[in-house]
């Protein structure tokens, strides 16, 4: 860290603090807006980044928190400029905001560089805007706080606990079954989501805002606050005082991510039962800070750190519990014989530092390393003649019996051919049956939707099967379950292996060796491989075309090529 800065050293000082026409131009604007000149002067002017969106019900508070933000920011003398960036919200973008997670990284990194900001506030946490602001603010590297949105309260049915996602499939399955009738269906869907905030089940969202805080780049216990508590009021403030010492400090995200503080993210991920998602974010969120993480690297830790919370989908509680038992402190305190505890927070502090002190309430929902939830690991990575890259399987989410299967294949060429199919009554399937869907990767999705947990099909569902293997190029939602086989790499649209997969072939999985294998000859592999046709690309134009022309494998974290290239970008000229 360099010597504190002085308002001289402000990268806003180009803009409004030299004598010049340009600068007379800038100050005139501010003035416009009703500001003065004791607003800016000589102070840190702090950037906003708000995925506020009333088409976003996981941020509709955010307009608020913002406010709250800039509370702190102006007590702590800095100067607040609040800038929308684009809201990704999983409830409605379609095919998947997957496809726009690079989008926004680009958004956010441009928003910082283009305009005269000294240090970010980013605010986000529906599922791929915390990866997508922190990707941006990485690249761009000027001081930076993480304000996640925080999970909903817990949802509410009849007296049992519902929890986003993981209950909607679970109930799905029983309406399909004719279980439960359409105004249970319908009181289900009243009571499942009672508050604004992300998802309280251990999706995505739970997971990349935790994985925020044990990178360092949250306040301490910011990630376990529910949305709809007033210590998230009080957060957001401190967030915004934090963010001004921050820029005169000149503590940059540079600082903090490292090689280490990787490591810790991982394994907190692990211990939390994170989504699958993760890996992708994370390993294209460490390459932003020039750290080549492997897909590898995931399946080493987690066979070192064991499951220890309890929260749905691989345990029994939600993240309003999680957060009563202690919250992500908790947590990393039971984690300390495993994590690096010098590594570097936005605090200044170190990590074991920032946890001195924090303790479990509830030892039934954040367990221990020694009792833990489950041993058999957040995450596997296989590999075999059908994913020579790699694939991904959440192991504590699966049935036992699944973890060594021999089956055949039902393969559908697409997400439409599966639906249609998997309704079928008589689907000629059982429930050692594998499913496999194709071309539903990066670009064969495209954006490589959350098609992963495939529906158990109708016919077995009526016999009372809940679990099958199913594999695909696709991610699934965090707060998905099952035996399902992701991520496979490279995907069938590009020519990798899966798409030489057809029904009746019998794959074999087997998750203690981390071994995925298709039982045909190496010679009938490069058959059906000469005779194979790429698909036409999805996009002839606009953003799709430039995601299709650029984007990375699930193995490399879903980037575009040309914002991992290596170099620096230059501060823009002010004339």
């Amino acid at each position: 860290m360099s010597a504190k800065k002085r308002p001289e050293d402000l990268r806003s000082h180009r803009w409004l603090g030299v004598t010049d026409l340009r600068s007379f131009g800038h100050r005139s604007r501010m003035r416009q807006m009703g500001y003065d000149g004791e607003d800016w002067g000589g102070k840190p002017v702090i950037g906003i980044i708000n995925t506020w969106s009333d088409a976003n019900p996981c941020h509709v508070h955010l307009r608020t928190r913002a406010e709250e933000v800039k509370r702190g920011v102006l007590q702590a003398g800095g100067f607040p400029l609040e800038m929308p960036a684009m809201s990704l919200s999983e409830s409605f973008m379609r095919p998947t905001t997957m496809l726009y997670r690079n989008m926004l990284a680009m958004e956010t990194e441009e928003l910082l560089r283009s305009q005269p900001i000294d240090g970010a506030i980013l605010m986000g946490g529906c599922d791929k805007t915390t990866p997508g602001l922190l990707m941006g603010a990485i690249s761009m590297d000027i001081p930076t706080v993480f304000v996640p949105a925080g999970p909903m309260l817990r949802g509410n049915w009849h007296g049992q606990v519902l929890g986003s996602g993981s209950d909607a499939w679970k109930y799905w399955d029983e309406k399909r079954a004719g279980k439960i009738t359409e105004e249970q269906w319908s009181e289900i869907e009243n009571g499942i989501a009672r508050s604004f905030g992300t998802c309280m089940t251990m999706g995505t969202a739970a997971t990349m805002m935790a994985v925020a805080e044990s990178l360092g780049m949250t306040l301490p216990g910011a990630s376990s606050i529910p949305a709809a508590d007033a210590s998230h009021s009080r957060m957001a403030a401190q967030s915004g005082r934090r963010i001004v010492e921050m820029v005169w400090d000149d503590l940059k995200p540079s600082d903090i991510i490292t090689k280490d503080s990787v490591d810790n993210a991982i394994k907190v991920h692990m211990a939390m039962g994170g989504s699958t998602n993760c890996i992708i974010h994370l390993v294209a969120i460490a390459r932003r800070a020039g750290i080549k993480l492997e897909m590898s690297r995931f399946d080493e830790l987690s066979r070192e750190v064991p499951v220890i919370a309890n929260v749905r989908p691989s345990g029994a509680y939600l993240m309003e519990d999680f957060y009563y038992a202690g919250g992500l402190r908790a947590l990393m305190g039971q984690l300390r014989s495993v994590l690096d505890l010098r590594a570097r927070t936005v605090t200044g502090a170190s990590l074991g530092e920032n946890i001195e002190g924090a303790e479990v309430y509830k030892p039934d929902v954040i367990k221990s390393l020694n009792d833990p939830v489950s041993r058999d690991g957040a995450t596997a990575v296989l590999t075999g003649n059908i994913a020579p890259r790699g694939c991904v399987i959440k192991p504590s989410a699966a049935e036992k019996r699944l973890h060594k299967h021999r089956g055949k294949v039902i393969a559908f060429e697409d997400y439409n051919h599966m639906a249609r199919e998997v309704e079928r009554d008589d689907l000629d399937v059982t429930a050692d049956h594998i499913l496999v869907l194709k071309n539903s990767g990066p670009q064969g999705g495209p954006g490589m939707p959350e098609w992963g947990m495939l529906p158990i099909p109708k016919k077995l569902v009526k016999q009372g099967v809940r679990d099958m293997v199913r594999i695909s190029d696709a991610r699934m939602s965090g707060t998905s379950y099952g035996a399902c086989i992701l991520h496979v790499a490279p995907e069938s649209f590009v020519g990798g292996p899966l798409a030489f997969v057809q029904t009746g072939d019998e794959i074999e999985i087997d998750l203690p060796a981390r071994k995925i294998h298709l039982h045909i000859s190496d010679a009938e592999l490069a058959r059906r491989k000469a005779a194979w046709q790429k698909p036409a690309p999805r996009y002839p134009r606009g953003y799709g075309a430039l995601f299709s022309d650029h984007i990375g494998q699930a193995d490399d974290g879903c980037d575009f090529d040309f914002l991992v290239a290596p170099g620096k970008v230059p501060e823009p000229e002010i004339h």
